[in-house]
């Protein structure tokens, strides 16, 4: 029964929470991951021999559904969900969920997405096995670098990922908050760097990122003890847009003008962000926007450790 927590691995390893002793499953096979609107996600974790959802291998986090075949190595599970099962009119779903209550309320909140640029014709030029092999790597250590850095990955989309911070205050945030967003995008592209130097490749592999501060509908639809937000709204829109965008501005990061005054209240950071007027699909007006490259990110970020003040301490 999947109703305790919000994540499950699947493997060989002792720790796993589905220990499978095939000799065909990787010590850390895949992943089931529970969403905020009550979708669960199959993620390959760069299994050798591949996960399977209905005779197809996943390369992408997928979407379960009711009665889906889930094959990991020669071992085959069912996958049971009364949330997505259709029920005749006046029929009882087979089994009482756990209500919830979601509490809606107004915040602000960064949103970050990161997308993998040519997914689509990588697909087409890798190996299946390969590049199965390479994505579910890449997802598992987003998430972990997400994790690491104070959010959780709030949704799966295709070949992207998204997450969310909340800030404290509920008229500005401060550099110290955004910094660990921008972090992530580093971490991100230092990683992906990485992956790529160990998988044959065709292209260099490249991500784009958009980040983007706003007011939005924030919820908690999760147990006090497990908490689980999810964010809606204009702000978690145009930074999908803004992700979009660095393809038009040939730029590698592209942030909301509030994003980069809260990041640079000051201005001393200024010389790392090109200020750019971007046209975003859905918007009837051009939109102010900040973008930069990655190496214009990293050394904005050392600048900002430098910045940082410095611990002291006293001899009594």
């Amino acid at each position: 029964m999947l109703d305790s927590g919000n994540c499950w691995m699947v493997g060989r390893s002792d720790d796993s929470d589905f220990v499978i002793t095939d000799r065909w499953i990787s010590r850390n096979h895949a992943m089931l991951q529970a969403m905020d609107n009550g979708e669960m996600y199959l993620i390959d974790l760069g299994s050798r021999n591949g996960s399977f959802v209905n005779g197809r291998r996943v390369g992408i986090p997928v979407t379960l559904k009711n009665g889906d075949r889930l094959t990991f190595g020669q071992t085959e599970l069912l996958f049971n969900s009364p949330r997505t099962a259709v029920t005749a009119p006046g029929n009882k779903p087979a089994r009482e969920l756990t209500a919830t209550a979601a509490l809606h309320v107004r915040r602000l909140i960064s949103v970050l997405v990161v997308d993998i640029r040519d997914y689509t014709v990588l697909t087409r030029q890798m190996d299946e096995q390969v590049m199965s092999e390479m994505i579910g790597s890449w997802f598992r250590q987003a998430g972990e670098i997400i994790r690491n850095n104070g959010s959780w990955v709030d949704k799966y989309i295709g070949d992207a990922v998204m997450a969310v911070w909340i800030h404290g205050s509920q008229e500005t945030a401060s550099p110290k908050e955004i910094q660990p967003a921008l972090q992530v995008v580093q971490e991100l592209y230092e990683m992906t760097q990485a992956l790529a130097d160990s998988y044959p490749v065709p292209f260099p592999l490249r991500i784009g990122a958009g980040l983007n501060t706003g007011f939005a509908m924030v919820g908690n639809t999760g147990s006090g003890d497990r908490p689980d937000y999810t964010a809606l709204g204009d702000t978690v829109n145009a930074a999908f847009r803004l992700e979009s965008s660095t393809k038009q501005a040939r730029l590698d990061v592209m942030m909301g003008s509030l994003t980069q005054q809260c990041a640079n209240p000051n201005g001393e950071f200024s010389q790392f962000f090109q200020p750019k007027s971007v046209r975003l699909k859905g918007y009837d007006e051009p939109y102010s926007a900040y973008g930069c490259s990655f190496d214009e990110l990293s050394n904005c970020l050392k600048m900002m450790d430098l910045e940082k003040p410095k611990s002291t301490s006293s001899l009594g």
